[in-house]
């Protein structure tokens, strides 16, 4: 009998202290709960964004364009291809440039090379003058 009822004591004292606050169970829910609407929200207005799209995308498809929105359509391609026009004549631009440059240095290269042989002849001529002037 007094097995039982230490048994009968240890087990509800395991049931009492294993029970949940009411205070602590709000406080560990709550910021969830406010995250879950947030998210909702979100959700929500991506939705209905996409449904817009998805209708306008319908539209395009089936060519019930308004004048506005051909004009908005043709506009952008009229500007992405003088951004293309633009991108080729940079292009070629740098192209010419860079064989410009290879040039240069090539001029360059050259130029250094006639200085250092003129540096040279004029050593040698300063070694004649000096032993003519020791004679």
């Amino acid at each position: 009998m007094k097995k039982v009822t230490i048994l009968g004591l240890l087990f509800s004292v395991l049931l009492v202290s294993g029970c949940a606050t009411e205070k602590y169970v709000h406080s560990q829910v709550d910021p969830v709960s406010d995250r879950m609407a947030t998210i909702e929200g979100k959700v929500s207005t991506l939705e209905k964004r996409l449904s817009a799209t998805e209708a306008k995308l319908t539209q395009v498809q089936q060519g019930e364009m308004s004048n506005a929105d051909r004009a908005a359509l043709q506009e952008a391609k009229d500007t992405a291809n003088r951004a293309l026009e633009l991108a080729k004549k940079a292009e070629a631009e740098a192209k010419a440039a860079g064989s410009d440059v290879r040039k240069s240095e090539s001029a360059a290269k050259e130029a250094e090379m006639a200085a250092k042989e003129a540096e040279k002849a004029a050593k040698k001529a300063e070694k004649i003058f000096r032993l003519d002037q020791k004679k």
